[in-house]
């Protein structure tokens, strides 16, 4: 069962062309790696399933849903996808709970007895039992982007999208937030995540796609993108980023 599918997906801004006929199939609980230089469309690729951007052309389908046409909810496709962002977006005023059920009670109308329960068996789950009132400031980097992932599962998504989430992190963070992704892989969660963790994108990935100038330039196993990329774009940018 194909769980996301992008059909000719074209997205500008101003006179930028910033995707340029998207073609892509995300079978249900596989993981999609997305590599490819910065500006070559990874992060808008993920914001449009979202609905944080709005595609100028072209269907992009969740499940047996088109979630671009004009008369759907963006709250209710909101709910059906969660997304960790790069630089963790959390209320600074809030803390760690109230970042993760602030929308789960605003938006989709969580009962906040309900979604204060669910909070903090995610934030235990993800090690920051005891932290629950701690502000953002108060948390390492590593335990705002684990707070982000929290916020992330609150409505039970079907996809997870994942911006690269490790970037915003020191070196020694990036092994916890690594084996986070693992963990939810190991659950059956479909995940689409753009990264320049190569290495690890290479270990758990069941697909790479090489986005390249807006397009799919390469798409495959890894092992295949990763030892035999077809694209000398490809050989290129794997032999500039691996060195």
């Amino acid at each position: 069962m194909t769980s996301v599918r992008f059909r000719g997906v074209y997205k500008q801004y101003a006179e930028r062309l910033v995707l340029k006929g998207i073609d892509l199939d995300v079978p249900a609980h596989h993981l999609l790696g997305v590599i490819g230089s910065s500006g070559s469309g990874k992060s808008t690729l993920l914001r449009c399933v979202n609905l944080l951007e709005q595609v100028d052309d072209g269907q992009i389908w969740l499940g047996e849903d088109d979630i671009t046409d004009v008369s759907v909810s963006p709250d209710v496709v909101r709910r059906r996808v969660g997304m960790v962002f790069q630089s963790f977006n959390l209320f600074p005023h809030l803390t760690a709970l109230h970042n993760v059920t602030l929308a789960a009670r605003k938006v989709h109308r969580m009962p906040r007895s309900a979604a204060n329960d669910k909070a903090a068996e995610l934030l235990e789950r993800f090690g920051l039992q005891g932290r629950e009132s701690s502000y953002p400031d108060r948390l390492s980097g590593g335990q705002q982007q684990r707070v982000a992932f929290a916020r992330s599962l609150m409505t039970d998504p079907e996809v997870l999208l994942l911006d690269e989430v490790t970037s915003a992190l020191d070196p020694e963070l990036v092994g916890e937030i690594l084996e986070i992704i693992r963990a939810l892989k190991g659950t059956g969660m479909t995940m689409i995540m753009a990264t320049h963790e190569m290495q690890f994108c290479r270990e758990i990935a069941d697909e790479v796609c090489f986005l390249d100038d807006g397009k799919v330039l390469e798409l495959g196993p890894p092992e295949q993108v990763f030892t035999h990329p077809v694209q000398a774009r490809t050989k290129e940018f794997l032999r500039r980023v691996l060195q």
